[in-house]
């Protein structure tokens, strides 16, 4: 037996300066598989949809804003079911693990797999891991069909558990090989599609329009912005005090300030700031507070700074809480500065990340489950499905782990956020004062 081929990207090059960034193939490796007809064909839901099946050939470009001359530039293969599948419906052993913090849509996403596994394409053979990635090898499994994943939408969290590490590579596939579940594994030539779901309520990861979740999260943080503000209107010099999730990315605390219209100050880590002096953040808060008498309301937002070099069990570093930090530099300048200050200070963070997932991502999280089963059921295996330029497409791993997407603060977006709260931009200002 010949040794499968290299890890390297599947790169297509096309004329025009048209690049894809294919992703691999389970015939990459088993170039002799015998192929079936998709069962989706025999399906009276589908019957009356004009063009279902994807052209191998399509596309979609990365960036949609070009010059007229300009390269055609990357793009990504177009999700959607194939005519061609290479899995036996019978014979398909699926299972869905769920890694990591909790974040709405996660039970919507385990149930439109299983719904588009035994529904569309007639697998029977559906497991939950238990537990996360420790719950294959722990031979913790759930049952699952549709009947048992009915309703779980409705629920936040993740019917299956979740856990961070225990990412044991050698003990997984393992796992997956005594059990005949159909997931990808190039170096044991195994007849296998492995698929992932981009999962982070921060929206940190690139390529993609949007991660599952966010919008939910974005709305939830509003409840609280609204908590916070009813506060400081309503005692003398109020200021209401609220900090968002985000480790290295603002996008929660951005697109709730834009959405909420009520807060006089966002701080994200994107964007450096500092407290003492002339320009400096407390002097913003006390210039904001006499502006307004009683009643001002302050609503920051911030994430977490990093403290130390320890990091959790899935390797992200450990954070300071910022909030707690603000909160008592804030008291100790006012109490310094001998002014009457009422702060009040909110973190949502653990119910947002607990609730379901609002109507928008509900059917967000419908289409990445849909586009991934198809995927896996055309062969196609290390990859994600994710949006891009609102077309759903299948993402090779490597790009969205290459970089986290974080907020751009010379781009429009956060022009408009400062154009919303009226806020100073603290470090360009402190550079002005300097020269």
């Amino acid at each position: 037996m010949s040794s499968p081929k290299s890890n390297k990207p599947k790169i297509v090059n096309g004329p025009g300066g048209y690049i894809l960034q294919d992703v691999p193939h389970i015939i990459d490796y088993l170039p002799d598989l015998p192929t079936y007809p998709n069962p989706l064909q025999d399906n009276p839901a589908y019957s009356v949809v004009k063009q279902y099946f994807v052209d191998a050939d399509d596309s979609v470009p990365e960036k949609i804003v070009v010059h007229k001359d300009g390269p055609r530039g990357i793009h990504f293969r177009c999700a959607g079911p194939r005519q061609k599948v290479y899995f036996d419906s019978d014979e398909v052993h699926a299972c869905i693990v769920t890694c990591g913090g909790l974040c709405p849509g996660l039970n919507t996403v385990i149930r439109e797999i299983v719904s588009s596994l035994s529904c569309m394409y007639g697998v029977n053979r559906i497991l939950g891991i238990d537990g996360g990635y420790r719950g294959f090898y722990a031979k913790n499994t759930i049952p699952l069909d549709s009947k048992a994943v009915n309703d779980i939408h409705k629920r936040g969290g993740t019917i299956l558990g979740t856990s961070r590490g225990g990412h044991d590579t050698t003990k997984i596939v393992d796992s997956i090989q005594d059990r005949g579940i159909n997931q990808e594994i190039r170096r044991r030539r195994l007849k296998v599609a492995v698929v992932g779901i981009p999962k982070t309520i921060d929206n940190d990861i690139p390529v993609i329009d949007r991660s599952f979740g966010f919008d939910t999260a974005v709305e939830e943080a509003q409840r609280a912005i609204n908590a916070a503000h009813v506060e400081a209107e309503s005692n003398e010099n109020g200021i209401g005090f609220v900090k968002l999730m985000g480790r290295y990315s603002g996008f929660i605390a951005m697109y709730a300030t834009l959405a909420s219209r009520d807060v006089d100050c966002c701080l994200i880590p994107e964007s450096p700031f500092y407290l003492e002096g002339e320009g400096g953040l407390l002097e913003f808060i006390e210039r904001r507070l006499k502006e307004w008498s009683h009643g001002a309301g302050q609503d920051l937002m911030s994430k977490s700074m990093e403290s130390n070099t320890l990091k959790d069990a899935s390797g992200n570093k450990l954070l300071k809480d910022v909030g707690l930090w603000l909160l008592q530099s804030i008291k100790d300048h006012f109490k310094k500065n001998k002014m009457v200050m009422n702060l009040k200070y909110i973190d949502p963070t653990y119910m947002i990340r607990a609730v379901p997932s609002n109507a928008s991502d509900n059917v967000y999280c419908t289409l990445l489950a849909q586009s991934a089963v198809h995927g896996a059921m055309a062969g196609y295996t290390g990859y994600t499905s994710g949006l891009v330029n609102g077309r759903q497409t299948y993402i090779p791993y490597y790009r969205i782990t290459e970089k986290q997407n974080r907020v751009v603060i010379t781009d429009r977006m956060w022009a408009r956020l400062l154009s919303s709260t009226n806020q100073p931009s603290f470090l360009g200002l402190r550079i002005y004062l300097r020269r």
